[in-house]
């Protein structure tokens, strides 16, 4: 098995990973900006829908051609009130509750700790990182707030010049020696160094790390057991899994396996989950079992001033409504090989996990769109067929 070990690469940033995970269907449904109160169930349920069952034959039709050399394998799991049903295609998916790399979804777990840590009273959303970790940034840059890392309006530089082997501190020291920052909260920047100062904050108002924080504060709770922080030295990925097979720049087609990577995405795209484990933590978040109201109501509160196509709320959930009006909630996520998400109604009347195993030969937003169509029952642009 080939993996990516020894491979001295830059940071994946919105520059490329972004154009998946940072978004459902990467900018082409756009979100609703930002205005006063919003947050609330306002249009979240869908015109009409209420008490709609799930088409099982779209979602199965979702699934259909795969494998293809776009994509070598995809899982589907739905739940909510409107009815249950998952399903798997593909050869590299094994079974429906197999393991597989998260990427940037890794951010609502951090995000969810912090809010955690301010409903304890051990800091506030309005805390700058100046105050919380003094020193980290560097002198003369404005103040930047915890709820303008987690919402992506901290103005801070793109991790272009980070790389893989370097720590969390080393990959945001390096970040931040790179351009100039920009004034915080004036713009949405998707932004992988927000969530790695998010998780040096963890660390350092709990002094423990960033992985048993997650695992006392969230996964322990909800049993979540195939979830996990991989250690930033264990490159493994336990059985069963997705295998992530690439096709190498380069090479004359043939696919690499790179299922066994470096997880130095850490508190920003580093956790190992599946399908059933991202249904029960979303489900518990959005029923409030993870946070209290006031928190609770940050988790889903949007920056009102800042412009952008895309925005996140304070608890790092991107809000995104389809042409006919119905909202969904969630994250998506992507490293090599791995593409997944988890969106629901804010209701719950459906949640929908996902999981792809693109090779990176063409973009995977058509079968993401397609996905997104069957599950909420949405029109999707042509751009999906």
């Amino acid at each position: 098995m080939a993996n990516l070990r020894g491979r001295k690469r830059r940071w994946r940033t919105a520059a490329s990973a972004g154009a998946v995970a940072a978004v459902l269907v990467a900018g082409t449904v756009p979100a609703v900006a930002a205005g006063p109160g919003h947050g609330v169930a306002r249009g979240d349920q869908g015109p009409g829908k209420s008490g709609r069952g799930l088409d099982k034959e779209a979602l199965r039709a979702a699934l259909a051609g795969l494998p293809d050399e776009n994509v070598t394998g995809g899982l589907i799991r739905m739940s909510g009130t409107d009815g249950r049903w998952s399903g798997t295609a593909g050869p590299s998916v094994p079974v429906a509750d197999s393991h597989f790399r998260i990427g940037s979804v890794t951010k609502i777990f951090t995000s969810t700790v912090l809010l955690q840590l301010a409903a304890e009273g051990r800091l506030t959303l309005d805390d700058t990182v100046q105050e919380l970790m003094p020193g980290l940034l560097p002198a003369g840059y404005f103040p930047v707030t915890v709820g303008q890392l987690l919402s992506h309006t901290s103005g801070l530089q793109i991790m272009t010049c980070a790389t893989e082997d370097m720590s969390p501190r080393e990959a945001v020291d390096a970040s931040l020696a790179c351009g100039e920052p920009t004034e915080p909260g004036k713009a949405t920047r998707y932004n992988g160094i927000n969530y790695f100062i998010a998780g040096l904050i963890i660390e350092q108002v709990t002094g423990r790390t960033y992985g048993s924080e997650v695992r006392t504060r969230i996964l322990t709770p909800l049993r979540l057991r195939d979830t996990y922080v991989p250690a930033l030295d264990d490159w493994s990925i336990p059985a069963p899994y997705t295998r992530g097979l690439v096709a190498v720049p380069g090479s004359s087609g043939e696919l690499t396996d790179v299922s066994v990577q470096n997880p130095y995405g850490w508190a920003e795209g580093g956790m190992i989950s599946n399908a059933p484990d991202l249904a029960r933590f979303f489900t518990a978040l959005y029923r409030g079992r993870l946070l209290p109201p006031t928190q609770q109501k940050d988790l889903f509160r949007m920056p009102a001033a800042a412009s952008g196509d895309t925005q996140f709320s304070y608890g790092g959930l991107q809000r995104t409504e389809f042409p006919d009006g119905t909202v969904v909630w969630g994250k998506s996520g992507h490293v090599p090989g791995y593409t997944s998400g988890t969106f629901a109604t804010r209701d719950l009347r459906r949640l929908l996990v996902y999981a792809l195993n693109p090779t990176d030969r063409s973009p995977e937003l058509p079968y993401v769109l397609r996905i997104a169509g069957a599950a909420f029952d949405v029109p999707v642009p042509a751009t999906a067929g």
